[in-house]
């Protein structure tokens, strides 16, 4: 699993970009709009707070004050509060990806391996919400996020199929799992749907496409079915990376990992300018207690940058867990 695991990083790393690129060495911020400026201060750098894992994603703040974000190929959750080092939270797990919280502050756990949407109940156990779709292995959920009613959204690449499974399903598809647990597809027309998220008022779900370099919005209804998809934002760029974790803050604002390091851009899809990563970020997530810490999972190290405004977060951001 983690040999083919690595081989298809390697394949995300050089998609859509030069080969012989080396990566991208030290950190800075380049502005490709004045408004840059508003979202990021200009002294600000990124700060490298972990390192030593083999590849890491789907990080999520818990308000207790830490951070859980998974290790693919280490088959771990890792657990890390600010000022001490990192501790394994949960292990095996299933290869998690994507991580989040729901309204009840229960963790939820995109599973590469096992191919499946879990829940991680009070007790300890797991409670599987989705691991097949019109009675086929769903290929390998990545990304998720949940409505404040409680409409949980996810996305279904094949990059996790485990070595000596098959793909069943023809597609890679956006899903809904409805709070009464029905699970629904909402798209099937993308090529490695990856990073999903929603605007802070809940009526726009963002998507974006590993090999098509970009991010796609779609109209949000009450029922939580989506409609109007269009191409927001590309990234498209010579430097090694793809789109992969995607977040929003407060003024709706999206942050998207990418090549070089994380892509800022406005509700509208105008570049506002880009942290560069001594790392190739996969995904991102909002922390600290004013939400204005973006943590950053970068292949085999953790960072973290202070932001100027607040990161939109779905689930409830008080008491302990």
């Amino acid at each position: 699993m983690r040999t083919r695991y690595l081989s298809l990083c390697l394949t995300l790393v050089l998609t859509g970009s030069l080969a012989n690129t080396p990566l991208l060495r030290g950190q800075q911020l380049e502005q490709a709009s004045p408004d840059f400026g508003k979202v990021v201060d200009k002294d600000a750098r990124v700060e490298k707070v972990a390192g030593g894992f083999q590849f890491t994603e789907g990080p999520v703040w818990n308000p207790a004050g830490f951070l859980l974000f998974s290790d693919i190929p280490a088959n771990q959750i890792v657990k890390f509060v600010p000022g001490a080092a990192p501790a394994v939270f949960r292990t095996p797990s299933g290869n998690s990806n994507g991580l989040t919280y729901d309204r009840s502050g229960r963790l939820l756990i995109c599973e590469h391996s096992n191919r499946r949407v879990t829940r991680l109940e009070p007790g300890g156990a797991l409670s599987v919400l989705a691991g097949s779709y019109d009675g086929k292995a769903l290929n390998s959920p990545n990304d998720i996020v949940v409505r404040s009613d409680g409409t949980i959204y996810f996305t279904d690449p094949p990059y996790g199929i485990p070595e000596g499974q098959k793909k069943e399903l023809p597609f890679q598809g956006v899903y809904k799992i409805s709070p009464d647990g029905k699970l629904t597809l909402l798209a099937q027309d993308f090529d490695r749907p990856n990073g999903v998220a929603l605007s802070p008022d809940e009526k726009t779900l963002y998507v974006d496409d590993c090999t098509r370099l970009h991010v796609r919005a779609f109209d949000v209804a009450s029922d939580g079915s989506i409609s109007n998809g269009r191409v927001l934002c590309e990234l498209k760029s010579s430097r090694p990376g793809v789109p992969d974790g995607l977040k929003v803050d407060r003024e709706g604002n999206l942050y998207v990992t990418g090549a070089g390091g994380v892509w800022v851009f406005d509700k509208t899809g105008k570049h506002l300018g880009t942290i560069v990563m001594p790392e190739l970020p996969a995904n991102c997530a909002w922390g600290d207690d004013d939400f204005r810490t973006l943590y950053l999972t970068a292949r085999t190290g953790l960072y973290k940058i202070r932001l100027k405004i607040p990161g939109f977060i779905t689930y409830p951001t008080t008491g302990k867990r």
